[in-house]
């Protein structure tokens, strides 16, 4: 896959490579969901034409109409690693926001319902904004609170430390399937408090009280 190179909007150039993203690693995510507790890391992952950048409008896809927002802590790799040990791998990223999985819930109910693969309901165009990044050096801790408002309430909340599976085991596990490489995204799954986006919708999301994320749908 081709560097996906764009303009941070801070007067540097980022490069992207893969988008690989973690599901049901809240536990009250997974009771919301009504789903059981996963005893493996569950990866998908998302093209790079899933990813938007630089607070751009998200455009309501045509082919559904139950769009639903998922909040989670994206890390961004800075070093190629593959088989990484847990104890190395705070060592591959140096930089966290805070990104959106759109998912079209209705979509992925049917794929589930008939045994068939969800990729249509995760991976389409524009289902992956990123916000801006921040230095983990400049972070309080490395459990990292997050929320993001709707409309300007607060509808969705979380902190690392309820992970199942932290970042540092996300990233180890991830790289004994795949070569991560300086540029990838890791998404790392979504607390409890999903819900569904409308046309006109405003969404603003925060790492701590960092503002990094602010656009609407459209």
């Amino acid at each position: 896959m081709p560097l996906l190179r764009t303009d941070s909007g801070t007067g540097t150039n980022d490069y992207f490579m893969k988008i690989l993203a973690v599901g049901m690693n809240y536990p009250l995510h997974v009771a919301e969901m009504e789903n059981v507790l996963p005893a493996e890391l569950v990866i998908f992952a998302k093209p790079e034409t899933a990813l938007l950048l630089r607070n751009r409008p998200f455009f309501y896809p045509d082919f559904s109409k139950e769009i639903h927002y998922e909040t989670e802590i994206v890390v961004k790799i800075d070093r190629m690693g593959k088989c990484i040990l847990p104890r190395f791998a705070g060592g591959y990223y140096s930089e966290v926001t805070v990104g959106i999985d759109f998912t079209a819930r209705d979509i992925q109910q049917r794929c589930k319902e008939q045994g068939l693969p969800w990729d249509i309901a995760k991976a389409f165009d524009g289902s992956a904004p990123v916000g801006k990044w921040i230095s983990k050096n400049k972070l309080p801790s490395q459990n990292l609170s997050f929320h993001l408002n709707l409309n300007g309430k607060t509808v969705q909340q979380g902190n690392t430390r309820d992970m199942i599976f932290p970042v540092d085991q996300i990233i180890a596990r991830v790289s004994e399937y795949f070569t991560l490489k300086t540029g990838d995204l890791i998404f790392t799954g979504t607390p409890a408090g999903v819900g569904p986006v409308r046309i006109g919708d405003r969404l603003q999301a925060y790492l701590e009280e960092l503002p990094v994320l602010d656009f609407c749908v459209k």
